[in-house]
């Protein structure tokens, strides 16, 4: 096994062993992709509970969702699996308190995709994790891969909450200033424009904002409008080309490429298109598993002009060693930082590269 694991049994396995009932706290997609993982290894849930603001007498998937006191008196003891994903502290420490009283863990369910990670996969792409391991660039960023590939593997919170480190330390170690000229790639509602004009303490020189989804990109325009100076704003799709995807019709800050077929046909467009050779010194992307396709598209921008880079980590499997190799092969000036902010599961961590 590679270096700098720590656990040596999935989250998977330790569920098989266990003569405790498995209850799922939560609802919605994460509690579905968690329930068809259990039913494919011969498992199955025992119950389904809710904080109890959210508790009305309802049904998921066949379960009556319960309150969590509901569960205590029918239940000597349980295993919790906690199924939907947040950043808010009350939250966080509801969930640490219940794991000081009960066996829990989040399981680990990529963005794109409804893939485990097992120990075979991890030895598959050995080399490619200790390569990724190898271009990190400081030892907080060592300790983020570590506690990312330990936490996917046993669903242990710990591992993430030992490594977070706010946001606002990303942009210091950037050295984010009002002079930058920012292309924001999944600008949703202008969220990260915001906390970059707060980290540089003013607007910057100039803004390229680019979001696919037609309702996110009302919000934009709502909070782009009468800002000095102007930002420019683009109703596209961010690919390795121009073309036209099938993007998924739905709202929110998880608007993405269809994997389906289905819904709307919308443009898309490469950074190098966008950027058509202006020198831009800041690029975000979070383009909902299809940043390695982004940075394919900026060769030209990254190899030449080196902007500082943001670039989610996060959503499929193999972006946590698949993205910074690819960024090392278009431009090896790049040192390569790795972050995981205020989030459960590990959803909020980030490639930050800046020239060395």
């Amino acid at each position: 096994m590679l270096p700098f694991f720590t656990e040596t049994e999935t989250l998977w396995d330790r569920l098989a062993r266990t003569q405790k009932p498995i209850v799922l706290y939560g609802m919605g997609l994460g509690a579905e992709k968690t329930l068809e993982a259990l039913e494919s290894r011969g498992l199955k849930a025992a119950e389904v509970f809710a904080s109890d603001e959210f508790v009305r007498g309802h049904s998921f998937r066949g379960y009556r969702v319960k309150k969590l006191s509901e569960l205590q008196s029918q239940y000597e003891d349980f295993f919790i699996l906690v199924t939907f994903a947040f950043w808010q502290q009350e939250l966080i420490d509801r969930v640490e308190a219940l794991e000081r009283r009960y066996e829990l863990a989040m399981p680990h369910l990529p963005v794109v995709g409804r893939e485990t990670v097992g120990l075979e996969d991890l030895q598959a792409h050995q080399g490619e994790l200790l390569e990724a391991y190898g271009l990190l660039a400081d030892e907080q960023s060592r300790r983020v891969f570590a506690g990312v590939l330990n936490f996917q593997l046993s669903g242990k919170i710990g591992y993430i909450r030992r490594v977070t480190t706010p946001k606002s330390q990303a942009y210091q170690l950037l050295g984010v200033t009002r002079k930058e000229r920012y292309l924001d790639l999944g600008a949703y509602d202008g969220d990260t424009i915001r906390e970059t004009m707060e980290a540089a303490k003013g607007p910057l020189e100039r803004v390229v904002a680019v979001e696919p989804d037609p309702k996110n990109f009302r919000k934009l325009q709502a909070f782009a409008q009468g800002m000095e100076p102007p930002i420019e704003l683009l109703n596209v799709g961010v690919y390795d080309r121009d073309t036209q995807v099938r993007f998924a019709n739905r709202a929110g800050r998880h608007a993405a490429v269809s994997r389906d077929g289905q819904g709307v046909l919308l443009p898309m467009r490469s950074i190098d298109s966008i950027a058509a050779g202006e020198a831009f010194t800041l690029i975000k992307m979070d383009v909902e598993g299809e940043e390695a396709l982004a940075l394919e598209g900026g060769r030209e921008q990254l190899s030449r002009f080196a902007p500082k880079l943001m670039v989610s980590a996060y959503h499929r499997n193999e972006d946590l060693y698949r993205l910074p190799l690819l960024i090392h092969q278009i431009q090896p000036g790049y040192r390569i930082y790795l972050r995981q902010h205020p989030y459960l599961p590990a959803w909020d961590n980030n490639f930050y590269c800046k020239p060395g």
